[in-house]
């Protein structure tokens, strides 16, 4: 039997390799159990056709199962497999489809995928969308929230929320400078005296980043040289919070939709190995610009010697 070649890159940089084609037969020739993370956003099943393509809401379980196969199939046991994956409005009527939630139970018990937790994204700058309901008639209100299926090969995927320790609030920092009480709360919860400062809070599972980077390097650079950005891109901070919560440096991160490469771009900043496959060239060549700025970590997360140190976000992002 002749055997298929093997895809070149169409761009190397340092921790990685971006891919121009379909993900499938790619992933049919990478290792079982190799990757790390699969973090990616594929085309949602929206209302309107989109010009990077996107399956109908009715066929859209049908469609991604084959990529989620893929994904079990090259993630470690102690792995992770995040989609970010946006909700729709049933056409013709002011009612939410319920296709993620159908993704979401089908890959757990048709592939076989724990769900290890559940985010949500807010993002702030959103439009008032979709416009006959919310603007017109009035009758709803904008959808500014993005699910993220976090979803593990086994039930203990590797995870440090230390990682990613917030600020604590104004009423938080005065409770640690003045010490605090073991004590029970009116609704029960009990807080013992083993409380101490551990640099932050533990996060949410709501993510609140704003998507209007309007003077990003990537936008600037596209403009420049006269190339159309990608339609549909998420802010940088996005993918960095998982690469930080659930990975190691020099681990590698999959992202088989990867549009205008912004996890290609966090793994770079993060010190991740990372492999992007993009099917259409044109945002794919675009997604060069950015590797071509400044490609420092978006904080001093990691010291020198690669070890964890800890994370206040609002340092990290600002």
């Amino acid at each position: 039997m002749k055997r298929r070649e093997v895809a070149k890159p169409l761009y190397e940089t340092s921790y990685g390799k971006a891919f121009l084609g379909d993900s499938l037969p790619l992933m049919a020739d990478m290792p079982v159990a190799s990757v790390n993370l699969v973090f990616t956003s594929p085309p949602y099943a929206l209302h309107f056709k989109k010009e990077y393509g996107n399956a109908a809401q009715r066929d859209y379980v049908k469609w991604f199962l084959p990529f989620a196969r893929h994904v079990h199939r090259l993630l470690r046991d102690d792995g992770s497999f995040v989609v970010d994956i946006g909700g729709a409005w049933t056409p013709g009527q002011p009612t939410r489809s319920l296709y993620h939630f159908e993704l979401l139970i089908a890959l757990c018990r048709e592939v076989g995928f724990y769900l290890a937790q559940e985010f949500y994204w807010y993002n702030p700058a959103k439009l008032p969308s979709p416009a006959e309901w919310v603007t017109v008639r009035k009758v709803r209100v904008k959808d500014a929230v993005n699910c993220l299926w976090w979803l593990s090969k086994t039930p203990a995927p590797k995870a440090d929320n230390q990682r990613v320790l917030k600020e604590y609030s104004p009423d938080m920092k005065r409770l640690v400078k003045r010490g605090y009480r073991a004590t029970v709360r009116p609704s029960g919860h009990i807080i013992t005296a083993k409380f101490t400062d551990r640099g932050g809070s533990i996060p949410p599972n709501l993510l609140t980043y704003g998507n209007n980077d309007s003077n990003g390097h990537y936008l600037e650079q596209c403009k420049k040289h006269g190339l159309k950005p990608h339609p549909a891109r998420f802010p940088v901070q996005l993918p960095t919070f998982f690469l930080r919560f659930l990975t190691d440096p020099n681990d590698l991160v999959f992202d088989p939709f990867a549009g205008s490469n912004t996890t290609g771009e966090a793994c770079e900043r993060e010190g991740r190995r990372w492999i992007a496959v993009e099917v259409e060239e044109r945002y794919l060549e675009a997604s060069r610009f950015r590797f071509t700025g400044d490609l420092r970590a978006l904080s001093d997360l990691y010291e020198e010697n690669g070890t964890a140190g800890v994370v206040v976000q609002p340092s990290l992002f600002g």
